[in-house]
């Protein structure tokens, strides 16, 4: 999330967190109720983090988080802990890491993509193509401003939003490089001999005499 002078970066949660835009160190807030500290053991507030950044990939195949960034967090404060991470108090984002652009592309800049709340608008990364004149948040702007590393997916580590890998041999050859050249060359002769047997026919149907 940018802040709409520009001069702030923060997160935003999801479901009932996305009322809510925190910075690079935050105390969590309960949305449902402020009469107590979170987290509490009957309430399902707080900042979740896993303990396996492969589970937070896993979890950017649902719709409503695909498009998410992934964040190394430092938790601390009162904490309660579930099957796959911990539920905390307070947060230090120490890493940044962006998805690649939906085209696939390397994330190039940040974009502004509507569904913003009051006083910040909602950012998704971008490559230099898709971005355009569009773009209206740079890396090392997003860096400096929030203060912490940021980092792209280049596709090089497994990822959701990575390159599908190669598809399995189906059994067909793989020509070398060399034997194209004269596969296509036969390919040309062969359509050329059509184009003059068509000529021919065309000749015969016209001729006057």
């Amino acid at each position: 999330m940018l802040s709409a002078d520009g001069t702030a970066v923060g997160f935003n949660g999801v479901a009932l967190g996305r009322s809510q835009v925190y910075g690079t160190v935050a105390e969590a807030v309960c949305v449902q109720s402020p009469r107590h500290r979170c987290p509490s053991t009957w309430c399902d507030c707080g900042f979740y983090c896993f303990h396996d950044a492969e589970q937070a990939r896993a979890l950017a195949c649902d719709e409503q988080y695909e498009r998410s960034v992934l964040l190394e967090v430092l938790a601390s404060g009162r904490y309660v802990s579930y099957e796959l991470g911990l539920r905390y108090q307070r947060q230090t984002v120490r890493s940044i890491r962006l998805g690649r652009c939906r085209c696939g592309r390397s994330a190039a800049a940040l974009d502004d993509v509507g569904g913003g709340i009051v006083g910040w608008r909602r950012l998704e990364a971008v490559c230099r193509e898709c971005a355009g004149r569009r773009a209206v948040l740079s890396l090392d702007r997003l860096t400096r401003l929030a203060g912490v590393p940021v980092t792209v997916d280049e596709g090089t580590e497994r990822s959701v939003l990575a390159p599908l890998a190669p598809l399995p041999d189906d059994g067909s050859p793989d020509l070398p490089p060399e034997a194209e050249l004269p596969l296509l060359s036969a390919e040309v002769t062969l359509l050329q001999a059509r184009l003059d047997e068509v000529q021919r026919r065309l000749e015969r149907l016209t001729d006057p005499s």
